[in-house]
């Protein structure tokens, strides 16, 4: 019985590495399957709400594409939109960067006993003109490959609905023995998978205006594109409003002059960072997203490692998820409990 105890474990720390090698290589396939999971949570409430109208499920798939289609095709004029304004201001804008940025680096030179020679332009000194040549391609790639996982995304959605997607007997057949611990569980899955979603849109979507209207209050360029950069970064848990916030300042320090001017917007973008991520969020969550400091971060690091920007987009549901099958069980529930931390959770667990 020892043996196969230890036989067991030693299988279990091979297994574990390799499924996660899987994960990575096959990346393409699974970050658009995990996604279209995810979203066929969110509607299946809607389906249910159609199936009890007694309307078709053809047509309540067709309902649900359309919804979708309808924010991809606002999000894409959404994106025009911040094109065409970083378009017209890019002279300008460039103007202005130049001069501070060779400001800045005159100073720095000046502090380290740099020399140049006399004449030389600061810029061409420091940056080659083909910089941005060599890195067209890996853009391109990128968004072929973005475009390529929506459209998967959209096609596991269509399947996963259309054939009847029932995760709670996925659960029943492959985890759980009775059915009334496979229901209960995937009650709490859906529940608190789309109370996450519903959170996390609202509280980006104001963080983005909030950073929108502080662009437009202090006269930094660009404020549709700086409030969507925020709203879509935001989603990726604690990392995103960091970047945020830094790229932002430095931006505005091209614009504003160093002064309390750059000083106080800073203050102002920090302080609507904190009060949408640090005060409401974890008032409207609650309890659901009870995880400590260590689990987020490790997590993070895991599944972004893994599979890059939508692994960090994707982490804190999927470790949700692992927490809420593990407390099922009683030799995992320690697992579970350690994963969120009475003591040390995160700012998800509700304040008194």
């Amino acid at each position: 019985m020892k043996d196969l105890k230890t036989t067991n474990t030693l299988l279990l720390f091979i297994v574990i590495p390799l499924a996660f090698y899987l994960l990575k290589l096959l990346s393409f396939i699974f970050i658009p399957l995990i996604f279209s999971m995810f979203i066929a949570l969110l509607f299946l409430p809607l389906m249910r709400w159609l199936t009890r109208k007694k309307v078709p499920k053809p047509i309540g798939v067709f309902l649900v594409i359309v919804i979708i289609v309808g924010f991809l095709k606002l999000g894409g004029e959404m994106v025009q939109l911040t094109t065409n304004e970083i378009m017209a201001t890019q002279e300008s804008f460039m103007d202005k960067a130049e001069t501070k940025i060779v400001e800045l680096i005159v100073l720095v030179e000046s502090f380290f006993g740099m020399e140049r020679v006399q004449g030389e332009n600061v810029l061409k000194h420091y940056f080659k003109d083909n910089s941005l040549m060599k890195n067209f391609g890996s853009t391109f790639q990128f968004l072929r490959s973005t475009v390529t996982m929506t459209l998967m995304t959209v096609f596991f959605v269509v399947l996963l609905l259309s054939e009847s997607f029932n995760f709670e007997k996925l659960l029943k057949s492959t985890i759980f023995k009775h059915r009334h611990t496979s229901i209960k569980t995937f009650m709490k899955i859906e529940k608190d998978i789309l109370k996450f979603v519903i959170v996390k849109f609202v509280i980006s979507l104001f963080t983005g205006i909030g950073f929108g209207l502080a662009c437009l209050f202090f006269d930094v360029s660009f404020p549709l594109f700086w409030g969507l950069f925020a709203f879509l970064i935001n989603f990726v848990q604690m990392v995103g409003s960091v970047i945020a916030v830094v790229l932002l300042s430095l931006f505005a320090f091209v614009e504003l002059d160093p002064t309390g001017t750059l000083l106080f917007f800073i203050i102002v973008i920090i302080g609507v960072q904190v009060l949408m991520g640090g005060v409401l969020e974890p008032i409207f969550m609650g309890k659901t997203f009870s995880l400590n400091v260590i689990t987020v971060l490790v997590m993070l690091m895991l599944w972004g490692y893994i599979w890059g920007i939508p692994g960090l987009i994707m982490s804190i549901p999927i470790t949700v998820f692992i927490k809420i099958l593990l407390e099922q069980f009683p030799k995992t529930k320690m697992i579970s409990d350690l994963m969120s931390g009475s003591d040390t959770g995160i700012s998800f667990r509700k304040r008194a």
